[in-house]
């Protein structure tokens, strides 16, 4: 009796060559972000395990995205890799969205609203799975909870409430810019060479994005720290 043959091959498409490529350095960034964060966790201890999760989560949907784009997969394995990739993706923006109840309302508002937050998550994942129209669901869902973030952290940047509030805020926006990089299929650029379409654009706008909100955080954390002396 014959064994089947189970052979992993990688795509030979460019643009998906280069977005895996860059999927894979947004989850290396994102899971180094989560390590600088986690050594202030002393400072604020409920806020950092809360960032971590987030930065986790997304480092999870970027490895994912690694084998969707970099991998030659049947439609079925694909549809596989995006199901727990979708799940990741609800849970990083309903966590987003209560890191910023977090600081603008306190820790034991968000605490309350935390389990909220997670069936949030869970029950987008499900939605996506209901029928057709799967990212452009996604894209709603991603842009009021990061609409809503971004209110948060500029109108406690204005009121100076929160060290490093300006610089979340900053990081907020390019996320803003990256989800609208991505939702347009249009975008593409090659650089030195290479060539990016919408997607791998948008992973290195986020890129960046994750790094200056990474920076907003701590500087609010050594603030926190400060004060407590």
């Amino acid at each position: 009796m014959a064994v089947p043959s189970y052979r992993m091959t990688f795509t030979t498409i460019p643009t998906e060559q280069t977005t895996a490529l860059t999927d894979l350095i947004l989850a290396v960034v994102a899971l180094f972000c989560a390590a600088v964060l986690h050594m202030a966790r002393r400072q604020d201890v409920w806020k950092v395990r809360l960032w971590t999760w987030v930065f986790v989560l997304l480092a999870v949907a970027a490895l994912l995205g690694t084998a969707a784009h970099g991998l030659d997969l049947t439609e079925q394995a694909r549809a596989h890799v995006w199901r727990p990739l979708y799940l990741s993706l609800g849970l990083v923006v309903a966590l987003f969205a209560l890191a910023a109840v977090r600081d603008w309302r306190g820790e034991g508002r968000a605490r309350r609203l935390a389990p909220l937050a997670v069936w949030i998550g869970i029950g987008f994942f499900l939605v996506t799975q209901l029928g057709s129209g799967t990212f452009l669901i996604f894209v709603a869902y991603e842009a009021a909870a990061t609409l809503f973030a971004l209110a948060v952290y500029a109108a406690l940047a204005l009121r100076r409430q929160l060290p490093g509030a300006g610089i979340v805020a900053a990081g907020i926006l390019l996320n803003l810019i990256a989800a609208a990089v991505q939702a347009s299929d249009t975008i593409g650029v090659s650089l030195a060479g290479v060539p990016l379409d919408h997607n791998g654009v948008f992973h290195l706008v986020q890129i960046v994005a994750v790094v200056v909100l990474t920076v907003g955080l701590r500087r609010g954390l050594a603030a926190t720290a400060r004060a407590h002396r």
